[in-house]
């Protein structure tokens, strides 16, 4: 039958299919995996393979082929066997008198009196009894009125459905929380819900669904709210619970995130009075303040379970003192009490009554000032909260030391307060010093540099570089403080400086040990000084002293490219937006040095490094120490002394030293995917092939699977068709052959022209090729991925 509803005396035979009204699921029979046992279930219309979403005999397959689902007069649904034994039904204890069975365009298969679409008119919903699948309006959660409790439950595995290990949904032990557990045993918490987020885990809001959260007096409930695409959370066998999302223009499901983040989601990671702190890798664990090891052998083999124990006992008197720890997870509420009506001041005197109060803090029901929960014994599963954790709610837990304890922490800190404070003065004293001597020198010697500069400018024919005193540079850095220091790169150490009008710079000095030497700086200055463009690094001046020689930029505050999206933190903070962004930027920025500047320049050096950001992510190129300018109808040079990073370089000017344009091409489109993927393209490893990042990328490319090429840190707001356009540009400028890259204006065309139609990329560079050894001369690049160069002695 092809029904959206099923009446008595109608019946759904082995074969058929009921579709709701809405064609948007399926109700019927399947086989899972390998399985030749038969269950009924529901699954997505138009998506292949097929994906369940809902089972109703889970712990009774059907053996054969020749079951049917009815609905009997007395208004239960049931699944009959070929000799019309009853495998599964349901059940109610209402009164039906027009029964009628009806798959809903939400994939809700619902049971009610009548043909009305009216919910109170359900008696059964296959939503109150959900799979392993969540889609959108089912709810997980308590109704605390009819005492239903909906979670998912994992399956067994693969090929059967059946009850598995793992669960997922709410814990309201006093304040609700989401978990998931293997049988009984949690294994992830997202901490306590506070009446804005849960303490650890604030939903991240995508256009795909919206998080609805419902917590009363009557119900503790989450479901997906309605989005502009398809998506479906999931328990798998092994206990992960992963987000995915249809992507109709690939036909596949991406995955968009797994709910435990890291190794400090992990529950109890750190053991009883430990807590779990990411970013001290790889230790991870360390005892709560005034605590120590249960068993220091352990800890000392990285084996935390054993947890810690006090240093010094309590008093068990109001001598006793509370730590504040900010921003942590709190622990989870195995040994508690709540009251929603005290005060925090009330909270620490209650705990005080009781010498097994260990900890405190606000229990911020509704978000408000009162509330107080207390812990009892040990404090299990605290974590220190990343920096995106929100700040607008109290994460706040007040941890009960000895007095003893809280006097040395006291003690410490008063004395590093003092030592911060002596430091301090004897710095600014010296420093006073310093530019009283540095005002004298500078005053005296004024007019002598001044003359000294113009000579020394018409003696080399530099351009009309402004000169900075190096006197005014020192100043600038701190004389060149190690705490200025901002970076480094094959011309030398680059710091940040502030003028005397408080104008922030950035000071690049050439190291005496930099393979780049007096003629790559001349090089930069007589280029950068005849360079106008928003996405280049505009230069201010240098400094020519002595041995010294100094370029003077533009301070960019967000540093290099490579700090972001190498980095799984920060690179969560460049959104689709920005990224595209930063590529255009990049590709107007080359178009300008190779046509639209006065003579056709090549960067030959282009790389995420000499990528910097400023304080709006707009991306300007920079280090043109080793750029090559064309004259006239010169199109391509070659050269034995080769210069560029390891993993940008084209074949032809690795191998044969042979540069154009079509060079800088070529890193660009390294660039572009590295940007979307969020991988150095030299230090991509595959445990199935050897190709590099470019082969992985034309292999994803060729088995028309491009979106899982996009960085898994980033945050899914891409546009698809942006997306793809981007990854079609980036393999197109690093096909192995000069002659088969675009130019830039027709890259900058192609990403800002959606209707264009796009010839197919070929095979990238190195493609086939061992991608560990692409240079024949082990001089050729850099373990450190800075510049290099190629020096030849004269002959």
């Amino acid at each position: 039958m092809k029904s959206d509803t099923l009446t008595p005396k109608e019946s759904i035979i082995d074969g058929q299919e009921l579709i709701s009204s809405g064609e948007s699921f399926i109700l019927g029979f399947f086989s899972p995996g390998s399985s030749n046992n038969r269950y009924v279930g529901i699954w997505y219309k138009g998506i292949m393979p097929k994906t369940i979403v809902w089972v109703a005999n889970r712990e009774s397959p059907l053996n054969d082929t020749r079951g049917q689902i009815i609905i009997g007069a007395d208004g239960k649904l049931v699944l009959l066997d070929g000799a019309e034994n009853v495998i599964w039904s349901t059940s109610s204890s209402r009164l039906i008198h027009e029964p009628v069975a009806k798959l809903l365009d939400s994939g809700n298969l619902v049971v009610m009196n009548g043909n009305y679409g009216n919910p109170d008119s359900y008696v059964w919903q296959s939503f109150d009894y959900p799979s392993d699948t969540l889609i959108a309006g089912l709810k997980i959660g308590w109704d605390k009125r009819t005492g239903l409790h909906r979670y998912l439950t994992s399956w067994k595995s693969a090929n059967d459905p059946s009850l598995g290990n793992f669960t997922y949904g709410f814990d309201f032990v006093g304040v609700p929380q989401l978990v998931i557990r293997e049988e009984s045993n949690i294994k992830f918490r997202t901490g306590l819900w506070n009446g804005i987020v849960f303490n650890s885990y604030p939903f991240k809001i995508f256009r795909a669904f919206m998080p609805v959260l419902n917590i009363t007096g009557d119900e503790v409930s989450y479901m997906d709210g309605p989005g502009d695409r398809v998506t479906r959370l999931v328990v798998k066998e092994n206990g992960l619970v992963e987000r995915f999302l249809w992507a109709n223009e690939t036909l596949e499901w991406i995955k968009l995130y797994e709910i435990r983040k890291d190794t400090c989601d992990s529950y109890e990671f750190c053991g009883p009075n430990g807590i779990c702190r990411l970013t001290d890798v790889p230790v991870y664990c360390d005892c709560l303040t005034g605590f120590i090891p249960k068993l220091q052998d352990e800890w000392d083999a990285f084996n935390w379970s054993s947890g810690c124990r006090r240093r010094t006992q309590l008093n068990c008197t109001e001598s006793d003192g509370f730590l504040k720890l900010s921003k942590v997870k709190l622990p989870n509420l195995l040994q508690f009490w709540i009251n929603n009506n005290f005060s925090l001041g009330d909270c620490k005197l209650e705990c005080l009554k009781n010498c097994s109060c260990t900890a405190y803090a606000n229990s911020g029901v509704d978000g408000g000032p009162h509330g107080c929960l207390l812990w009892y014994g040990d404090l299990i599963d605290i974590r220190l909260l990343t920096s995106g954790a929100s700040d607008n709610v109290q994460l706040d837990l007040y941890l009960r030391l000895a007095a003893s304890e809280i006097d040395s922490i006291t003690d410490a800190r008063r004395k590093k307060k003092e030592a911060l404070v002596l430091i301090i003065s004897l710095t600014l004293a010296g420093m006073l010093v310093l530019v009283s001597v540095m005002y004298l020198v500078r005053k005296r010697n004024k007019e002598r540099k001044k003359n000294a500069r113009v000579g020394s400018r018409i003696h080399r024919e530099e351009p009309e570089l402004p000169l900075f005193d190096i006197v005014e540079i020192l100043e600038a850095t701190n004389k060149f403080s190690a705490d200025n220091k901002i970076g480094e790169g094959g011309f030398g150490p680059v710091y940040k400086g502030k003028l005397v009008d408080g104008q922030e710079v950035a000071v690049k000095r050439l190291s005496r040990t930099s393979k780049q030497g007096i003629s790559e700086f001349m090089n930069e200055v007589r280029l950068v000084t005849n360079l106008q463009h928003r996405n280049l690094v505009r230069v201010l001046g240098g400094c020519i002293e002595g041995n010294e020689r100094i370029l003077v930029y533009e301070y960019m505050s967000n540093k290099s490219l490579d700090n972001f999206i190498f980095d799984p933190r920060r690179s969560s903070t460049l959104n689709w937006k920005k990224r595209h962004d930063i590529v255009m930027g990049i590709a107007r920025g080359l178009l300008y040095l190779h046509q639209d500047s006065r003579l056709t320049i090549i960067h030959r050096d282009l790389k995420t490094s000499n990528v910097l950001l400023d304080s709006r992510f707009n991306a300007k190129i920079s280090d043109f120490g080793m750029a090559h300018t064309f004259r006239g109808d010169q199109s391509e040079a070659k050269t034995k002394r080769i210069a560029g990073t390891y993993g940008y370089m084209p074949p032809e000017y690795a191998i044969n030293g042979r540069f154009s344009a079509k060079s800088d091409v070529f890193s660009f489109g390294v660039i572009v995917l590295e940007i979307l993927s969020g991988i150095k393209n030299k230090n991509f490893d595959h445990p199935d092939h050897h190709q590099n990042l470019l082969g992985q990328a034309w292999i994803l490319w060729k088995e028309r699977r491009p979106l899982e090429f996009m960085d898994s840190n980033s945050d899914h707001s891409y546009v698809p068709s942006e997306l793809l356009r981007c990854m079609h540009v980036g393999l197109l400028c690093v096909q192995k052959f000069p002659d088969d890259r675009p130019t830039m204006l027709s890259v900058v065309f192609m990403l800002g022209n959606d209707s264009m139609i796009l010839l197919e990329p070929k095979e990238p560079g190195f493609f086939g090729e061992n991608s560990r050894n692409q240079c024949s001369q082990e001089e050729c690049y850099s373990n450190n991925a800075m510049s290099i160069t190629l020096l030849e002695a004269r002959k």
